[in-house]
């Protein structure tokens, strides 16, 4: 099988077809585009996630707290807990641990989220370390947004820039950056680690109404505008020139012959707004330092479109991650 997430229609066939719900208490379970479960025990809705971290060896503990807190964020829900479940080959070495563990608390601490539990194994059966975080979060039910609401003319915008968490992983990966990037680049390539979270944002759109967000990660922003037009059963289309890159990633995607719309791109929500909500938005969130920008419409096709200047591309099941041609 290649590398990366399963493709869709191998999610569906092997996993989504085979998954029940026999409890009134789901109501809302995995899907495609979907980050989370959606419990209700009465009073606030429950939103829970799980993810891992295999495409980096750096900054493992931050990146680990923040995927699992940004898909929570999706649903507006507050984080409150994580387990975190550490596999490490037998390698590594105690140091490595504290300095993974030291990485996650500090992390959580600036989230207001508790790492409440997990486990910790050495074994063979990894050769670096992998780590998986579940996060559980709370939302008051008038708050989480509603995926039925979206109709055509809904705008698409995503905040700060594409492929921040990609040109932060390859920047700690890969030493020869330094050979093409200023040190001014380089510094700013690292940097980007700390701006990895969305919760910002993300409970700031809650306010304004948001109707459906995604969270950008394996397959980048190509990637996330198919399957959010898969789980809005609309379609889409986004215009090539107002997407926001940063000069560093564009650089560093230019050196390793990778595609910045298809890179890992956590840090960067996706939003569907109505369009007068979204002025709206758009300026208490820059007011308050977080970049927004409109980068396209959703209609009634049934297909994901990117524009070109001069074409038109239509989007599909996403490939493996570019992040894994370079890391």
């Amino acid at each position: 099988m290649e590398i990366g997430k399963l493709k869709t229609d191998l999610l569906e066939k092997y996993i989504f077809n085979k998954l029940v719900s026999n409890r009134e208490e789901v109501i809302m379970g995995g899907g495609t585009g979907l980050d989370n479960a959606v419990m209700d025990f009465g009073g606030d809705l429950i939103v829970a996630s799980t993810d891992p971290i295999t495409g980096a060896t750096k900054n493992l503990g931050s990146l680990a707290i923040n995927i699992s807190v940004n898909d929570v964020s999706c649903q507006c829900a507050d984080p409150v807990g994580i387990l975190m479940t550490l596999l490490i080959p037998p390698s590594a070495s105690l140091d490595d641990l504290k300095e993974i563990v030291d990485d996650a608390t500090r992390t959580a601490g600036e989230l207001n989220v508790d790492i409440v539990g997990g486990h910790t194994e050495v074994t063979d059966a990894v050769n670096k370390i992998v780590i998986s975080t579940t996060v559980i979060g709370r939302v008051n039910k008038k708050r989480r947004p509603d995926l039925k609401t979206v109709k055509a003319g809904d705008v698409l915008a995503v905040s700060k820039h594409l492929g921040i968490e990609g040109t932060s992983i390859i920047a700690h990966e890969k030493d020869e950056v330094k050979s093409f990037l200023s040190e001014e680049e380089y510094e700013l390539a690292i940097s980007l680690s700390r701006d990895l979270s969305v919760l910002k944002e993300s409970k700031l759109a809650g306010k304004y109404g948001v109707k459906h967000m995604h969270d950008i990660t394996e397959g980048g922003l190509f990637g996330a505008v198919w399957e959010t037009s898969k789980a809005l059963g609309h379609g889409i289309k986004i215009f090539a020139d107002a997407i926001p890159l940063l000069d560093v990633t564009k650089k560093i995607c230019d050196f390793y012959k990778i595609n910045p719309m298809k890179l890992i791109s956590s840090g960067s929500m996706l939003m569907v707004f109505d369009g007068e909500k979204f002025n709206d938005f758009k300026e208490e969130a820059e007011a308050s330092g977080i970049k927004v920008t409109k980068v396209g419409v959703v209609n009634n096709e049934d297909q994901a479109v990117v524009k070109y200047e001069d074409r038109e591309i239509i989007l599909q099941d996403p490939d493996p991650d570019e992040l894994y041609k370079v890391v």
